[in-house]
């Protein structure tokens, strides 16, 4: 066979061209299987990345925030928010109480009530915290209630889920007289101390006026899916504890 491929030169280039086309299979298999491997390293350095640009938007956002002001406070940074990534360990869709599991805990800074976002909007609200890990409600959770608003007019309610389907969420408390289309983009209302005004919810899939009710019956089609979802960030408000003090003295209040 030696003689033959060496000294004919037929053969020669027919035994090249698939010895080649052979090796080039082989390649083209390793680099796949290595870039598969490689996947998650890619979606964890993604990830990192996208929370990294959103603590720099909102960092920028503060000094505009606070250039405005004629007597800044110098022990103020302006900043409300900062962003924790982490990732999803465990995650359920398929119950009427579904919750997250994340791999950042209190070593990490991270705290209860904080809420939870990815890349395609808002997840839920972390509810309990260990020295390494933390886990929240989904909005997927029939206890979950999350105050949001129409992006297109700023009419506000609240965003609940039915137990049905885990790609659509209800919006609730929407007046009959308030315009609605299909395909209204849904995004938090900045009325809690969870999440920033703006943090898309989903969009307005079905709507109907019930007779004898006085707010639209609206279904929200979800921005996440949560049959997918691999990574998020962790909102920290900064000012939460202010706010918390204001609004218990606000309770003191009423029950004098």
């Amino acid at each position: 066979m030696v003689l033959v491929f060496n000294y004919n030169n037929y053969q020669k280039v027919r035994f090249l061209n698939s010895s080649n086309r052979v090796s080039g299979a082989v390649y083209e298999l390793f680099n796949s299987v290595s870039g598969y491997f490689n996947l998650a390293r890619v979606n964890e350095e993604l990830a990192l990345e996208n929370t990294k640009l959103r603590n720099e938007v909102n960092r920028y956002r503060g000094i505009e925030q606070k250039a405005g002001l004629i007597l800044p406070d110098k022990n103020t940074t302006g900043l409300t928010y900062s962003f924790t990534s982490a990732k999803v360990i465990h995650n359920s869709v398929n119950k009427q109480y579904n919750y997250i599991t994340l791999n950042k805990g209190a070593k990490d800074g991270v705290m209860p009530d904080r809420g939870i976002i990815s890349k395609d909007g808002v997840v839920g609200i972390l509810t309990n915290v260990s020295e390494t890990y933390s886990a929240g409600m989904s909005i997927l959770n029939r206890k979950s209630n999350i105050s949001a608003k129409l992006k297109r007019n700023n009419y506000f309610g609240s965003i609940t889920w039915d137990g049905r389907d885990y790609r659509y969420v209800q919006l609730k408390e929407i007046p009959l007289h308030v315009e609605l289309y299909k395909g209204d983009t849904i995004v938090t209302s900045g009325y809690s101390s969870y999440f920033p005004e703006g943090i898309v919810i989903g969009v307005i899939h079905s709507f109907e006026k019930k007779g004898g009710e006085y707010f639209y019956s609206i279904s929200v089609k979800l921005g996440v899916d949560f049959k997918s979802i691999s990574y998020v960030d962790i909102i920290n408000n900064l000012k939460v504890g202010e706010i918390k003090e204001l609004e218990k003295l606000n309770s003191d209040e009423d029950m004098d």
